[in-house]
């Protein structure tokens, strides 16, 4: 079939299409969109481009979703909830041979102390932890994990370890080092953030002001 001179050449089926530099209403083209760079520190970007950043983030939410999965499948098999298994593991950590404070453990998972009671308490009803008066502070207790908690976590430790070698299988030990260093700078970081978006939601035009 012959195609009329004055007429528009077909596309070949499959062919991609080009993309248009027109603007709105002009020929019915719509004009192309490019997102404005999520971050500004230098140090996030490569030439300009924040497309490593974004990579990076998206690999981070990736591996945070797999670590909730990770984490609620340990608690599963310990009979309890997966952050309840992050404050049993810590306690166990921490605990030496006359126990570690509510605050302690607090400060080690990032959470608040009021956190830490709720679900210690929660523990120790399992018969999971042991509680007693910290005899050096008359208000605050001392945790330690019973009996109970010590088997319960001797029993899923092969698999623990297993799930734990596969995980971070692919780092060697300097990019471990890289990695740890690298978490407890975004923990910071992550900190600044909150107090950020708590600022922005109390008084949103201070907040924009002073991040500039």
């Amino acid at each position: 079939m012959s195609i009329s001179k004055g007429g528009r050449r077909r596309a070949r089926p499959g062919a991609p299409a080009k993309a248009s530099a027109g603007h709105a209403g002009q020929d019915g083209a719509t004009p192309l969109f490019v997102l404005p760079p999520t971050a500004t520190r230098e140090a996030l970007l490569e030439r300009g481009s924040d497309r490593r950043f974004r990579a990076l983030v998206a690999d981070l939410l990736t591996i945070a979703t797999r670590m909730e999965i990770v984490r609620a499948h340990h608690g599963r098999r310990i009979g309890i909830t997966g952050p309840q298994y992050s404050v049993l593991i810590a306690i166990a950590h921490l605990q030496g041979e006359t126990g570690v404070s509510v605050g302690a453990v607090a400060q080690a998972l990032h959470v608040s102390s009021a956190f830490i009671a709720v679900e210690t308490n929660k523990l120790a009803r399992l018969g999971l932890l042991l509680k007693r008066r910290n005899p050096d502070d008359g208000r605050g207790v001392l945790l330690s994990l019973a009996p109970k908690g010590r088997l319960k976590i001797d029993r899923a430790g092969a698999e623990i370890r297993a799930v734990n070698d596969l995980f971070f299988g692919e780092l060697d030990p300097a990019s471990f080092r890289g990695l740890a260093a690298a978490a407890a700078a975004l923990v910071e970081g992550s900190r600044n953030a909150m107090h950020y978006l708590g600022a922005l939601a109390a008084r949103p035009a201070v907040a924009l002001e002073a991040a500039g």
